[in-house]
């Protein structure tokens, strides 16, 4: 019999989530101090004894302001790739390691995730400027358009908002590339986990988009995995797009270890919790840190990935914290 955590409504309601976000500030980009590639005791991830996502996930996308069908597809194909079968390593061989993470009961995090339902928020609903509490009104109004709404599940849904690359959003660009949280009942009716991502391509792919576009200023020169000075190709041929998969990826792996900020995660502070997946910030292979993406692989036209997924498709994820090893980890490691 199937398990289905229902998402209460807690206090930490109350809690700022300006920090439940995969940030990217340059600083910490090119000089950063803490490594965890190699294994580590100074990180102290715990378990805070809520919830994680261990029932089967139905995914519902929100696709807010203008897409072209190559942009969804690449995104579909990665979110398929989660829960099928590909060549090693794969995106699911990837996720994996997400799975490692288990509940008060020693559920693992599911590995079936399904892509449930799609809205289509052509219309702008709530504008081109969206503040962080405004992505919960996009939620809203997904669930109760006329004709065809996305279905409201606070059993085992959870819903990605993703904004085009024409929408501003709060913080974008200058402090955040995505976040996570859970939707307040007095403005969706009950409490699910969801998570946004932002397009960057036009806004700031040198910061949300990296290592396929290289952030002004930084005073250095643009990565590459054979050493020289050519920046590394996105493997769909889009840089925005191909940028948000790591982003999407990092959002869904910590909506499903702490989907309701009191599961798992490093310090003291829930309202600036360290998640699974930002102690691997720019890693995404072995040696990986302070810049250099890590050992990936290219294809002879430059394109960079490290796992592989359906219909052929390749991507660059960034790697988690992998609670067993004690380390960030990634199928394409090494060792």
């Amino acid at each position: 019999m199937q398990k289905h955590h229902h998402y209460h409504f807690f206090l930490i309601s109350c809690f700022c989530f300006s920090t439940l976000a995969l940030s990217w500030n340059q600083n910490m980009q090119f000089n950063q101090g803490k490594n965890y590639e190699g294994s580590s005791d100074l990180v102290d991830l715990q378990y805070h004894m809520g919830p994680v996502l261990a029932s089967p996930i139905n995914l519902y996308i929100i696709w807010y302001g203008h897409w072209n069908p190559t942009q969804q597809a690449i995104i579909r194909d990665f979110l398929y790739s989660l829960s099928s079968s590909s060549s090693y390593p794969s995106v699911s061989d990837w996720w994996r390691t997400v799975r490692l993470y288990t509940d008060q009961t020693g559920s693992n995090i599911t590995g079936n995730i399904a892509l449930s339902g799609e809205f289509y928020d052509t219309k702008y609903s709530h504008g081109g400027y969206l503040s962080r509490l405004a992505i919960q009104s996009v939620i809203k109004t997904a669930v109760t358009s006329y004709p065809r709404p996305l279905p409201l599940n606070p059993h085992n849904g959870l819903y990605l908002v993703l904004s085009s690359s024409d929408v501003q959003v709060q913080d974008f660009c200058r402090a955040v590339c995505g976040f996570h949280y859970f939707t307040f009942p007095n403005i969706v009716g009950v409490t699910v986990p969801y998570a946004w991502v932002g397009n960057s391509g036009t806004q700031c792919p040198g910061i949300c988009a990296y290592p396929f576009a290289w952030p002004n200023n930084s005073g250095m020169p643009p990565p590459s995995s054979n050493g020289g000075n050519n920046i590394m190709h996105a493997p769909n041929g889009d840089v925005g797009t191909d940028g948000m998969i790591s982003v999407i990826a990092h959002e869904l792996a910590e909506a499903s270890s702490n989907p309701l900020v009191n599961a798992w995660y490093a310090g003291d502070d829930p309202t600036a919790p360290t998640e699974i997946a930002d102690l691997c910030v720019g890693v995404y292979g072995s040696g990986g840190g302070g810049g250099y993406v890590g050992k990936v692989f290219t294809d002879s036209w430059g394109n960079g990935y490290n796992v592989n997924g359906v219909k052929g498709r390749r991507f660059l994820v960034q790697w988690v914290w992998n609670p067993l090893k004690r380390r960030c980890f990634g199928p394409n490691a090494v060792d």
